[in-house]
């Protein structure tokens, strides 16, 4: 009698380790920051939510500083398959949906609650860029912060507009490239990741990033100057492939929303006081350059020609983001 009992309990066993095995998912992400950017402590928090939530039938592994993609190739990757979970920049959608590039239209968003506004899920902004990008086959599982747009310069501070004259830039949209244009300058399409080399030899004169990437890639040790423009504000966006989501149960699927939404309101909330770490960090590193009202009139006045591009671009859904822009309060 002990030795059916003692089989049927390692039949049963063995039965219940392979059905767990078979029902555990692993998704892969690749992210372009390292992990101790803002942006990779918040998948790092989802990760751990969504494993203790599933109890580990979900498992989550992430590959920070563009292991296994640059951030241009993140969307193709994940609506193709190649990977299941990616984190690109919003302009990297650009190609197929240029409405998407609203969020670099110059000073298009003046201050953090109308980025708010725009950026809330299922925003007359928001809602009709996610649809989009669905499209593609690669689901928004959520938004993430990155924070306002800044110049960074060498040897000599980037005051006014017409001290773009000549340079040639770091940028990382179509529409930045526009804003460089208009005010003299020679836009340089470039990742993330190849920011500090390109400042180190000299291939670019000056660069658009966010403040954040100043500590979190070590910039200050290859540029000097950095002036707060603030002229984009800069998103990320969480994306899964389309046929990997429809493959999670129903309750896998609500779980990773929450924890998604969650994640997303965390750093929302969070990110003056980043921001604002950040720029305490710069000003013991660089010299910081703000801007007085007539300065940023100057950068306004020299970029305003970048809508109507952006429009032109963009198309009917450009103009209809642009006037759901104008409307925000």
């Amino acid at each position: 009698m002990k030795k059916i009992v003692f089989a049927a309990l390692a039949v049963f066993l063995t039965t219940a380790i392979a059905s767990q095995a078979q029902a555990a998912k692993t998704l892969r992400l690749t992210l372009q920051l390292p992990m101790t950017h803002h942006l990779g402590q918040n998948v790092q928090d989802f990760k751990e939510e969504v494993e203790a939530a599933t109890n580990g039938e979900i498992r989550i592994e992430i590959y920070p500083s563009a292991q296994l993609y640059k951030d241009k190739e993140v969307p193709q990757a994940v609506s193709s398959g190649a990977v299941e979970m990616g984190v690109a920049s919003l302009t990297r959608f650009a190609g197929t949906i240029p409405a998407v590039d609203l969020f670099y239209v110059p000073f298009m968003f003046s201050d953090s609650g109308k980025v708010r506004q725009a950026t809330a899920p299922g925003s007359p902004i928001r809602g009709p860029l996610d649809a989009a990008m669905l499209k593609t086959g690669a689901r928004p599982l959520w938004w993430q912060a990155f924070g306002g747009a800044i110049l960074l310069s060498n040897g000599a501070p980037i005051k006014r507009p017409e001290d773009m004259k000549g340079k040639k830039v770091r940028v990382f949209g179509k529409t930045l490239g526009e804003f460089v244009k208009a005010t003299g300058g020679a836009p340089t399409m470039m990742s993330g990741s190849k920011q500090f080399l390109a400042y180190q030899r000299g291939t670019v004169d000056a660069g658009m990033t966010g403040l954040t990437t100043i500590p979190s890639r070590k910039l200050y040790q290859v540029m000097d100057h950095v002036t707060l423009t603030n002229h984009a504000d800069i998103e990320f966006i969480v994306l899964i492939n389309e046929k990997v989501w429809q493959g999670l149960t129903a309750d896998q699927r609500r779980i990773m929303t929450k924890a998604g939404r969650r994640v997303e309101k965390q750093l929302r909330d969070k990110m003056d006081r980043i921001e604002a770490d950040a720029l305490a960090f710069a000003r013991t590193k660089m010299t910081v350059v703000e801007l007085t009202d007539d300065d940023r009139a100057a950068w306004r006045k020299a970029t305003a020609s970048v809508v109507d591009t952006y429009i032109a671009n963009a198309g009917l859904l450009g103009k209809q983001l642009v006037e759901a822009a104008r409307k925000l309060k």
